[in-house]
This record gives structure tokens, C-alpha cells and sequence, in this order.
């Protein structure tokens, strides 16, 4: 079975030390809403400046029609022959005219299709960079928080971030320069109507910005509802099939009733302070509209603007009262942008639990020895597991993990994980303190098999091959043939080919782990951690396993945590737990000798009994 290259399976051992890519990184994400835009703003800076300047040219050009309009209309009242509209006096206004919805056509589009270019870019950017950013946080924040709920904040965020740069660039600006432009005109034609406009633009923007900074608040509590209400669909249809088998239907529609009816109170909330900023701002625009009909008009009759000036303070007028009605609506959609953007910021970007060292280096391991020197750890400080633990694996040594429930097995699987920090002491591997190596050197060198095994939702061979990614399809062959799945894959449709489903939910229990199996087998690394590896199995195939197992574990330090005695009773050295404490060690012929806890639950398993609970250690 063993080939001269490498070890087990004619897989080549993992090398001891590994060059690591710079994809593992963290990347540095502020945690303010405003900032983290910035921060993309400035990834993408030269397009959004090319698009801006576009833009502004394309709203100059498209508020500045009017004033040629008027020119032409001022040609006409002076009586310009019918005969040559197209030449004299209004030749150079109508050809201004034509120029400027030339310029507002072609440099809008230019502006659009930049948008076109970029828009994809940044979100797809924004969803990378949180995506990586959450990837490092540690398993007490991932078990924490619901998996859809998390994904709909990436999406949610990546959303925000476009939407609020496109309404500053595409709706602010425009808006911006239109009112600009039209009060430079209105002033050329007459003081008093740019005073009148310049005066209600400020008051126009300054009550509705307020007014929109306002329903942020409404906003927020709308983007939580929304995502509570995500979080717990994606829940109950994650685990659907035991709503159907306790007759929950009716009891899991009511939650999620409960969610949506929250979601739809928060969701009036914030339409209604919409409505009202939306009130305030159509009634200022239909008092400016009346407003400068009238005081138009009166100039006019006054002899101090003409028909031109009257035409095109009119268009000019209602060309600024078309874009400020629209305003409130893209002030509350900016804040609301804004709102999402906060809220998956504030629930993502988080300092991380367990980080790297700046100076972290690849872990080496030569030999494989384990220690725990003093340690002390508590997933709640008040309540340590472990108090000043003092533990050392020989390299190569395989040793069984036993113990009641809450005993702290699975908390040392942990710890040699990483996937916590102890408050005080140290682990190291090989001498070398774990917390002085990247994650990822230290992960890439231990393998686990989980009780409840996690299968992506892709192929049999991407989820064997997820183990080793260079591994052939013969190599991944092999590793299912050790752990006995072969037989079972090659029945499927497509063979290795075929897709799991969600968690492998395709797949029978036993079939779920022997595909972890397989794929620990592909990737072959030097210590192997085993958390109730068979407990799915068949007792056939169990044995036949355990024997593939045994052979895998060769060369190994091992770790295996188990309830059934009888699977790890073979093995070097058995750690009995009790509250956190190492009460028995030894080889299971000794333990057995000294007649104390391990002998005990031995007794009860050979007898068919099942060990009592221990509420003390739980």
C-alpha cells in the first residue's frame, strides 16, 4: 500500500514546512460607515474623478439649455423673418443650443458607461475585502452569528457602497452643478431672481438634509429587521427537515411571522418619516414654482427682464424643481445606504479574537511533540475549564481523549486548534508556541475529522480533493478506496462528479464521513485529530476503517476523542477528564488495573449500559 515516495495511499507526506500565499493576509478595514466608503473610493479614485468631471459637464450643458432656448425665443419675439430661421440672428443660439444637447448626450452616456466599468469592480471589491475580513474571525464569533445573516451583510454592505458613491456622483453632483448654473443665469438676466433662487436652494437643502439625517435612525432599525428576518429563514430552512419530523410547520411559520411583522412595523416607521421629509419638500417645490411665476411676471411687467429672460427664468425654474423634487427621495436613499453600510460594518469589521503576530512565522514540525505548560482557559473567564494544565504528547504518540460530557476534551481539541486563546500558559508543538506561527501553517499540518463533518456544496472530487488541492484524480481515488467510498460513489449518477448539497445533505451519515475521512487522507498531515471519527459508521465498516486509520496514523501524533471505549482501547495512552482535569492517564490495560473512572465506564459499555451523565462536569 505504502509507495517509496511518500507515505500511506501513494500520497507524499505534507512537507514540514510550506511557503504560504498572500491571499491570507487581513485585510484592514475601517469600522465607520463613512470611511469604509472612503476607503474604496480611494481604490477606485481615477475612474470616479473621470466619472464626476463627465457628469458635471453633461449637468452644466443640460442646465444651460434653457438659456439658449431663451436666446432663440428672444430672436423670435424680435421678429426675425420666417423666411431664414436657420441663418442671422439665430444661427449662434440655435447652434449653441444644438451643442449643448450634443454635449449633455455624449458626455452623460461617456459617464455612464464608466459607470458601467467600475460599478461591478468596487462591489465585487467591497464583497472580497469583508469576505476576507470575516474569514479570520475566530469560531466563537462565526458559532455566533447565523451564516445567512452574515452573507446578507457582505451582499448588503457591497450594495450600499455602490449606491451611495453612484448618488453622490450621478444624483448629488448633477443636482449641484444645476443649481449652480441656474442661478448664475438667473443673476445674468436679473439680480433679483438668482437671489430668490440661490435662497430657497439653500434652505431647500439644508431642511432636507436634515430631515434625511433624521430617518437615519428608522433606516437602521429597518436594515436589522430585515436581516433578523433573513437570518431566521435561512435557519428554519436549514434545518426543515426536523421542523417536519417534530410537526413544527405551523410553529416555525408563527416565528418566522413574528420576524416579518417586526420587520413590517420598522419598515412603516421608516416610510413614514420618509413621507413626511417627501411633504415638506414637494410643498417648497410648488412654492417655488408659483413664486417665480409671479415675481417673474411682475419684472416683466416691469420692464426689467423680456420674454427671453421670462422664458428662461420659467425653464430654468422648472428644470431645478424636477431635480429638488426628487431630492428628498435620494437623500433618504443615500442615508439608507448609508444605514446598511453601518450596520454590516458594525457586525462585521470587529477586532478579530485570534490574530497572527506580525512576526508570525510557518510552523516546523520535526516530531510532532504536544505540550501544555500552565495552561488556563474558559470560554467565559468567570468559568475556566482548564486551571494550570500541564499535558505533554510524545511525538508519534496516539492518544485517546475520554470523559463525560463538558469534561474538557473537545475544549484541548480546541486549544491545539487555535480556535481559542488561553487566558494564561502556553502550547506549543515542537517547542514552538502556536501563537507564534500564522493560523494557516499551523492548520495546514493538522488534520481533523470531525463527528459532524462539513462537506462543501460541490462535487465528491472537489470535496476529497479540498484536502490536498494538487492531488490527481488517481490520488483522489485512492483516498476514497482507504476509506472505504468508493464503492458508494461509484453508484451515484456522476460518480465522483456528483454534487452533496448543502452540508451533504445527499449523503447518508456514514457517507458524509467517510468523504472527511478521504479527504484527511488526501491531505495527510502530521498531526491527526479525530473527534468521534466512526460514530456514524456501521460496525463493519467501522472495523474495516479503523484498520485503514491505524495504518494512517503511522508516523503520526494522534489525538482521538471517543465515547465508544472500545475504538480507542488499542491505542498508546489514554487521558481520562473529569471538570476540566486529567484524573487517569495511561495504556488501557493499566487503567483498567487501577479500577477507578475508566474502568468504571468500560464496565458499564461491556455490560451494554450507557455511562451516566455527570451534572457536575456539564
Amino acid at each position: 500500500m505504502n509507495s517509496e515516495a511518500g507515505g500511506p495511499y501513494n500520497l507524499p507526506i505534507m512537507p514540514t514546512t510550506a511557503s504560504f500565499p498572500s491571499d491570507v493576509t487581513v485585510p484592514q478595514l475601517p469600522a465607520q460607515p463613512f470611511a469604509f466608503i472612503l476607503y474604496f473610493v480611494r481604490r477606485n479614485l481615477r475612474w470616479l474623478v473621470l466619472t464626476m468631471v463627465l457628469e458635471a459637464i453633461s449637468a452644466g450643458a443640460g442646465i444651460a439649455t434653457p438659456y439658449a432656448l431663451g436666446r432663440i425665443v428672444g430672436g423670435i419675439a424680435r421678429g426675425v423673418s420666417h423666411v431664414a430661421p436657420f441663418s442671422g440672428e439665430l444661427l449662434a443660439p440655435l447652434e449653441l443650443f444644438i451643442f449643448l444637447n450634443v454635449i449633455d448626450l455624449v458626455v452623460g452616456r461617456a459617464a455612464a458607461l464608466c459607470r458601467v466599468f467600475i460599478a461591478p469592480v468596487q462591489r465585487t471589491m467591497v464583497s472580497e475585502a469583508l469576505y476576507g475580513y470575516l474569514q479570520h474571525h475566530s469560531h466563537r464569533f462565526i458559532s455566533n452569528n447565523f451564516a445567512g445573516a452574515l452573507a446578507h451583510r457582505i451582499s448588503e454592505a457591497a450594495m450600499g457602497v455602490n449606491m451611495a458613491v453612484w448618488a453622490i456622483v450621478f444624483d448629488f453632483l448633477p443636482i449641484v452643478v444645476t443649481m449652480l448654473v441656474a442661478i448664475a443665469l438667473l443673476a445674468h438676466t436679473n439680480v433679483l431672481l438668482g437671489a430668490l433662487m440661490l435662497a430657497w436652494a439653500c434652505l431647500f437643502v439644508g431642511v432636507s438634509f436634515l430631515l434625511a439625517r433624521a430617518a437615519q435612525p428608522y433606516s437602521a432599525r429597518h436594515a436589522q429587521a430585515r436581516s433578523d428576518t433573513t437570518g431566521a429563514i435561512v435557519d428554519a430552512i436549514g434545518n426543515l427537515l426536523s421542523v417536519r419530523l417534530f410537526a413544527r410547520l405551523t410553529f416555525e411559520q408563527k416565528r418566522i411571522g413574528r420576524f416579518l411583522m417586526n420587520e413590517r412595523a420598522t419598515s412603516r416607521a421608516y416610510f413614514l418619516c420618509n413621507e413626511r421629509t417627501a411633504a415638506f419638500q414637494f410643498t417648497a417645490a410648488a412654492v417655488l414654482k408659483v413664486g417665480t411665476v409671479c415675481f417673474a411676471l411682475v419684472l416683466w411687467r416691469d420692464g426689467r427682464i423680456d420674454v427671453a429672460g421670462f422664458v428662461m427664468s420659467m425653464g430654468l425654474s422648472i428644470l431645478v424643481i424636477n431635480e429638488a423634487r426628487n431630492l428628498s427621495r435620494r437623500f433618504l436613499e443615500f442615508f439608507e445606504y448609508i444605514g446598511n453600510v453601518a450596520h454590516s460594518v458594525h457586525a462585521i469589521v470587529l477586532p478579530h479574537e485570534v490574530v497572527d503576530r506580525p512576526d508570525a512565522g510557518a510552523l516546523v514540525i520535526r516530531r510532532g511533540e504536544i505540550r501544555f505548560n500552565d495552561v488556563s482557559f474558559g470560554y467565559v473567564t468567570e468559568r475556566p475549564v482548564f486551571r494550570h494544565l500541564d499535558l505533554t504528547i510524545q511525538p508519534g504518540q496516539r492518544v485517546g481523549l475520554v470523559g463525560f460530557s463538558g469534561s474538557g476534551k473537545s475544549t484541548l481539541i480546541n486549544l491545539v486548534l487555535r480556535l481559542y486563546e488561553p487566558q494564561s500558559g502556553s502550547i506549543t508543538i515542537d517547542g514552538t508556541d502556536i501563537r507564534s506561527v500564522t493560523q494557516s501553517s499551523l492548520h495546514s499540518q493538522v488534520s481533523l475529522i470531525p463527528q459532524d463533518p462539513g462537506l462543501f456544496h460541490r462535487t465528491l472530487n472537489e470535496n476529497i480533493g479540498y484536502g490536498r488541492l494538487d492531488a490527481d484524480e488517481s490520488q483522489i481515488e485512492d483516498a476514497a478506496r482507504q476509506a472505504y467510498a468508493h464503492d458508494f460513489i461509484e453508484s451515484m449518477p456522476n460518480r465522483y462528479g456528483s454534487m452533496v448539497g448543502e452540508r451533504g445533505v445527499k449523503l447518508s451519515g456514514g457517507q458524509r464521513q467517510r468523504i472527511a475521512i478521504a479527504r484527511v487522507i488526501a491531505k495527510n498531515a502530521p498531526i491527526l485529530i479525530m473527534d468521534e471519527a466512526t460514530s456514524s459508521l456501521d460496525s463493519v465498516t467501522e472495523k474495516a476503517i479503523q484498520d485503514s486509520l491505524d495504518t494512517l496514523m503511522d508516523g503520526k501524533t494522534v489525538l482521538v476523542v471517543a465515547h465508544r471505549l472500545s475504538t480507542i482501547a488499542h491505542l498508546d495512552r489514554i487521558l481520562v477528564f473529569d471538570n476540566g482535569r486529567i484524573v487517569e492517564d495511561g495504556p488501557h490495560r493499566d487503567l483498567l488495573a487501577l479500577g477507578g473512572v475508566y474502568a468504571r465506564l468500560w464496565s458499564r459499555q461491556s455490560d451494554g449500559m450507557i455511562p451516566e451523565h455527570d451534572d457536575a462536569a456539564a
